[in-house]
């Protein structure tokens, strides 16, 4: 039975936005103890309601416990425990050099939380893409809103449960709801905008947020090319491609989107591609407990429809009752086709070959820019110095996002801004300047008429 949630009012949207207006400019969240000790207890309430979580994740997704850990649960906890132990630091004032000019002057950086921010999330990896935002929302001094997807309610049911257990809703609050509750919280005015999702619906916020000049971290996707060289290691490269297509189903923003491999090796990568498919799931995938199912019925039928822009070289079997996608490689695909110009968001792999490293690189430029790039080979210097993603991989898929010590975002049609370690309280951070000049002395060379001016001049 599918669970039905209750939308969020337009009016209790503007209460909550009123109550944590009120709230924040009380300044019960400046005090670094205070963000601290907050920290620590967000990181009692993911341990205490993981089991829940994961529960629900399988539910809304068929995602098993071990996929649940790995790609949400740990992510989320990595990032809470690295904010506990460096929000010291990332808060202390940093001294600046004042130059001669400005003596007896002293400059410094303090950082300052925006205000009260509005975090949307995805449905796919709706505990991590939701809730990893708030960690760097609660380490700067802001408070948030949280706006979990309706397409997996079990887990936005849960994560409110979880919220609402753990802190009041004038520091954090979730509304729930569809695109009318999206639009309702897009009218109202906040100090930053937190969106994970497409770039068509990342348009819609932007244009929202421009309204009242309201920064925005665009969290979106594209389509990510991965490159497969005359050069590679075959069977690793097929291990680590079909892995990173298997997690989530490949409804993954980061997912290899499509394959493109030199004409040389290009039916013996395939058929061990097959072959490590298979060995990751078993001969039959939608006997496995470890393979997602497509979200909901209308992602099942834009990926069926997918099916015939290609010849399936292996795959193919579905079950929409089961919303089960056999993963399914498709060849002689045109680069004009929709599963060329589409984000997938699903496991299916559209082929393309190429002769030389330079018809990749003019393909991959002449599109808008991905989330992310994959190479397998050894020119992946030369690919990455002519190319431009959000991150990208050598030899390996998706794992960049696990590293927490380098930024995860995109760029152009693919993202804006970046977060994940000091990124996430950074994007919650304004960095003010400030100069201190004391009255013991008042130097006379800067006040008209500028008596001084040739002097003056030779500092400057």
């Amino acid at each position: 039975m599918t669970l039905t949630m209750e939308s969020t009012s337009a009016e209790r949207i503007v209460e909550i936005r009123e109550k944590q207006r009120k709230y924040f400019h009380s300044g019960a969240t400046l005090d670094v103890k205070a963000r601290k000790a907050a920290l620590k207890k967000f990181e009692q309430a993911v341990l205490k309601w993981e089991k829940p979580l994961c529960d629900a994740l399988w539910a809304d997704l068929h995602k098993s416990y071990e996929e649940a850990y790995l790609t949400e649960i740990s992510i989320l906890l990595g990032e809470i425990r690295t904010h506990i132990r460096k929000i010291g630091k990332w808060t202390r004032p940093q001294r600046k050099c004042t130059p001669l000019k400005l003596f007896p002057s002293s400059s410094r950086i303090v950082s300052e939380p925006l205000g009260t921010a509005l975090i949307i999330s995805p449905w796919n990896y709706p505990v991590q893409l939701l809730l990893t935002p708030l960690v760097g929302a609660i380490s700067s001094g802001c408070t948030a809103v949280l706006k979990p997807s309706p397409y997996v309610p079990n887990v936005s049911k849960v994560t409110q449960r979880m919220i609402e257990d753990t802190f009041s809703d004038e520091y954090v609050a979730v509304v729930q709801g569809n695109r009318e509750v999206n639009s309702a919280l897009l009218e109202e005015r906040w100090d930053l905008i937190f969106f994970t999702g497409s770039p068509a619906l990342g348009r819609i916020v932007m244009g929202a947020a421009a309204n009242n000049l309201t920064p925005v971290i665009l969290e979106l996707g594209g389509k990510s090319p991965c490159i497969v060289d005359k050069d590679a290691d075959i069977k690793v490269a097929a291990k680590r491609i079909a892995w990173g297509k298997s997690l989530n189903a490949g409804q993954t923003c980061i997912a290899p989107d499509y394959l493109m491999i030199h004409e040389e090796i290009k039916d013996e990568f395939l058929k061990e591609l097959e072959t490590s498919f298979k060995e990751l799931l078993g001969a039959d995938a939608s006997t496995t407990g470890h393979f997602v199912r497509i979200v909901n019925d209308k992602a099942f039928d834009r990926l069926e429809g997918y099916l015939k822009d290609g010849r399936i070289t292996f795959g193919g079997h579905t079950d929409r009752d089961d919303r089960y996608f056999e993963p399914t490689v498709l060849d002689g695909v045109s680069p004009d086709a929709p599963v060329m110009r589409e984000e997938i968001f699903g496991p299916i792999f559209p082929v393309q070959t190429f002769k030389d490293i330079d018809e990749v690189i003019s393909f991959v430029t002449s599109r808008e820019k991905p989330l992310a790039l994959y190479y397998f080979g050894s020119r992946g210097d030369y690919v990455l110095r002519h190319t431009s993603s959000g991150g990208a991989c050598i030899n390996d898929t998706i794992m960049h996002i696990a590293n927490e010590n380098i930024p995860f975002g995109g760029v152009g049609n693919s993202g804006l801004g970046s977060y994940h370690h000091k990124r996430s309280f950074d994007a919650f951070t304004h960095y003010r300047a400030v100069v201190t000049t004391p009255t013991w002395l008042d130097l006379p060379f800067r006040y008209m008429p500028y008596k001084f001016f040739k002097a003056v001049k030779r500092l400057l």
